[in-house]
């Protein structure tokens, strides 16, 4: 028999339910062979988090290379080490997993009313593999690193000189298998096992977004695979398949790896639009503005996504007529990413705006997010592409949409349901000081770059003329202010598991399921079937069920 669970939220406890997932077993065997979605999520983060401090160490030693016009700290071929292997980390290791992988593991079977992801052994299964693929990455690291760019492009990937590339190639493979997982596991999640009343347009918008995502992890990820493979064929066997000088085709290994790697910019940051849709509604206290607008936008882009990766070539001699035709293309997928930006801003307007932390990060996502969409149409036409391509603006285009965007809505996300996770709040002063520390540093260190494209400094290389190191110290000394603030919540965060105030099941006054039982959650999540009776994002509601509350007491 169903309990209708959308009802009022308890007070908040002055201590930590007694039974919850994170003390019902104990020991490092019960972590490491848990089924449990919730568990496994940690596991990512954890694992997660080691990387990004990895790839953050090698974007430090770029950065202090740069300090100088003159190659005095690494040589050239360390230097294109170290930019591959903070590519490789960051982008497969870091933030292609990001979300889905933590935020999603842990929400999106409560957001739902399950009890857990569809397949629970195949879920561990997914971090055991990208565990591996991370390990394989640190191998290669550590046997003298590659080379070739984090993009692979042949033939630097098939030539022999260049090291360690099959060994990546095979870590990228094994991670990818992971991604498979994972949205497999999430499509037959949201199709199997939502609760009674839990129809398709009362779906959180996170859920959307995760959805959205995991068809592209599915349907795009083997095509990388297939590359990969490919590129250890033509190394291992001597066979002609990308490298000209074998009759192979390099356009050939830039369609397969752009048809993967431009849709995969969509698989890090639709999980992290979802947030940003989740925290907006929250702190302005409102319903997302054209609920069924935002949601279609994220199936919207995942279907784009698979249409626009040859802007990625227009300089590689591809004709000018398909090159038109991929330039409207993506001027097109600009829409329903606007869609959504301007939905969030109607929204706020006339909203009751509260700033807390998550909602820092999120106004932060905006307003990055927003200038690396805008400079990505740049991109997108023929005629600026061929000057800025291969310069520091596509450098800071990239890092203003994925770290800029992506990174502010990770740290929303975790910031927002990090109570949920454990149970305890974090403190608000230290939280909000980084939130503002990493939006300053970032502007610091991107925008300079925006400026050293325009002038020409092009990419990648580690000396350049002497009139561009103002603008590159600029650029350093951001990304010092940058990694305090990305520091900053690794300290509240492991202290607030322990000297935490207790957070109560609903500290923000959210809807939604996931705020509607204890944290930390049971390991069932609900002690009975949840039946759904209100949409999404039903603020009036709360506020009337407050209210009666209140008059109650």
């Amino acid at each position: 028999m169903g309990a209708t669970i959308l009802t009022l939220p308890p007070a908040e406890t002055a201590a930590l339910p007694n039974d919850h997932y994170l003390n019902r077993e104990h020991g490092l065997k019960s972590w490491l062979l848990t089924q449990d979605h919730k568990r496994i999520a940690w596991l990512y983060l954890i694992s997660l988090s080691f990387f990004f401090l990895v790839g953050g160490f090698f974007a430090g030693m770029i950065r202090l290379e740069l300090l100088t016009p003159q190659p005095d700290l690494v040589a050239s071929d360390t230097y294109n080490k170290l930019f591959t292997m903070h590519g490789v980390i960051m982008v497969f290791l870091f933030l292609v997993p990001s979300v889905p992988a933590t935020l999603g593991n842990f929400l999106v079977p409560i957001m739902i009313g399950a009890r857990d992801l569809a397949f629970p052994r195949i879920n561990l299964l997914s971090w055991y593999l990208y565990l591996i693929g991370g390990l394989c990455t640190l191998t290669a690291m550590v046997n003298g690193g590659v080379d070739t760019g984090w993009t692979f492009v042949a033939p630097l990937s098939t030539h022999y000189l260049n090291t360690n590339v099959i060994m990546t190639g095979v870590a990228i493979f094994i991670a990818g298998f992971s991604s498979i997982f994972t949205g497999l596991n999430f499509i037959v999640t949201v199709h199997r096992m939502r609760a009674p009343g839990m129809t398709w347009f009362r779906l959180p918008l996170f859920v959307w977004a995760n959805y959205a995502a995991s068809i592209i992890m599915v349907l795009a990820t083997p095509v990388l695979a297939i590359a990969v493979v490919l590129v250890a064929i033509e190394r291992l066997l001597n066979f002609g398949i990308f490298d000209p000088a074998k009759g192979g085709d390099p356009l050939l290994f830039e369609h397969l790896f752009w048809f993967y790697s431009h849709p995969a910019v969509y698989i890090m940051i639709l999980p992290g639009m979802g947030v940003i849709s989740e925290v907006i509604s929250t702190f302005s206290r409102k319903r997302i503005f054209g609920y069924t607008a935002v949601a279609f936008s994220s199936v919207s882009i995942a279907v784009f996504g698979f249409f626009v990766w040859e802007h990625h070539m227009f300089i590689m001699g591809v004709s000018n007529y398909s090159a038109l035709i991929f330039s409207l293309l993506t001027m097109l997928v600009a829409v329903p990413s606007a869609i959504k930006v301007f939905n969030w801003a109607t929204t706020l307007y006339k909203g009751s705006i509260t700033f807390e932390t998550p909602m820092l990060y999120a106004l932060g996502f905006i307003g990055l997010f927003t200038i690396g969409g805008l400079t990505g149409v740049f991109l997108g036409s023929m005629g600026m592409d061929v000057q800025l391509t291969e310069t520091y603006f596509l450098v800071a285009h990239f890092h203003f949409v994925m770290v800029g965007g992506m990174l502010m809505a990770f740290l929303s996300g975790l910031h927002f349901w990090w109570p949920k996770m454990t149970g305890r709040m974090y403190p608000e002063s230290a939280s909000r000081l980084a939130a503002v520390t990493t939006f300053l540093g970032f502007i610091l260190t991107f925008m300079p770059q925006f400026v050293l494209g325009y002038l020409g400094m092009p990419r990648r290389y580690h000396f350049y003329p002497p009139e561009f190191q103002v603008l590159n110290v600029l650029s350093t000394a951001g990304a010092s202010v940058l990694g305090v603030g990305y520091l900053m919540p690794v300290i509240y965060f492991t202290w607030s598991l322990k000297y935490g105030r207790i957070a109560g099941s609903n500290p923000w006054h959210a809807t939604g399921l996931e705020w509607q039982i204890p944290s930390p959650p049971h390991v069932e999540n609900f002690t009975e079937v949840p039946v759904v009776k209100q949409e999404a994002y039903d603020y009036e509601w709360l506020a009337a069920q407050e209210e009666k509350a209140a008059v109650t007491v």
